[in-house]
């Protein structure tokens, strides 16, 4: 079977302890990034073989993974961070394995949308995320329309290179719109920031944000 294990987005210790027995027990484990997830496993004395699975070669390594499957091989798949399948290349693998009759378990765990929802103080009853804002800006506006539209709170990823981008745009097309900026989320320099559109581009339009970056709109 495919175990989808959810891996720690910033500060190690959250991970639950049976992702960490999974990620032990499997006959290979699926990742993004080697190096990243072989810290993670390093860090809690787990041994095991590491097999890259990302966008640049998820066409050409799903069948023999689906293969490996219906012979009876466990495996894990794991993303750089958070949960698989959101926003990355573990829909794709998922999707097969369900044309395939093959087992998928989820092992929950951390997910950067979620953490930073329940912190924002924005409505959490109804919400939508939308993955990483488009880098076109006609495609921006038709988004940002959309989200605008509804009355849920709008969920986005953005990167620390293009959030201060980002917030001119917000700017220009719904300056009056509460947002929450969550970044660094639970690791040592943890932030959410609150306030108006405007207030916030405002604020920091000279400013130099690291970390990734969680936006959320209502």
């Amino acid at each position: 079977m495919l175990y989808i294990v959810s891996t720690p987005i910033g500060n190690m210790k959250d991970i639950t302890y049976r992702a960490v027995e999974i990620l032990g027990e499997v006959d290979f484990v699926l990742a993004e990034d080697s190096r990243r997830t072989g810290i993670l496993l390093k860090h809690y004395g787990v041994s095991n073989k590491l097999i890259i699975y990302n966008d640049t070669n998820k066409e050409r390594k799903t069948s023999g993974i689906i293969r490996d499957l219906l012979n009876d091989k466990n495996i894990a798949l794991v993303t750089d961070s958070g949960t698989p399948g959101i926003s990355d290349p573990g829909f794709y693998l998922v999707r097969e394995c369900v044309k395939n009759n093959i087992k998928v378990l989820p092992i929950p765990g951390a997910n950067a949308v979620i953490s930073a929802l329940v912190c924002s103080g924005l409505p959490t009853d109804r919400f939508t995320f939308y993955g990483f804002l488009p880098k076109k800006p006609g495609k921006f506006k038709e988004l940002i329309d959309e989200a605008n539209s509804r009355t849920e709170t709008a969920i986005f990823y953005e990167s620390p290179h293009r959030i201060i981008k980002t917030l001119k745009r917000l700017n220009d097309q719904i300056p009056d719109k509460q947002i929450v900026i969550g970044r660094e989320l639970t690791k040592k320099f943890e932030e959410f920031i609150r306030g108006k559109v405007s207030d916030m581009y405002t604020q920091l339009k000279d400013k130099k944000l690291k970390g990734e970056i969680v936006v959320l709109l209502n």
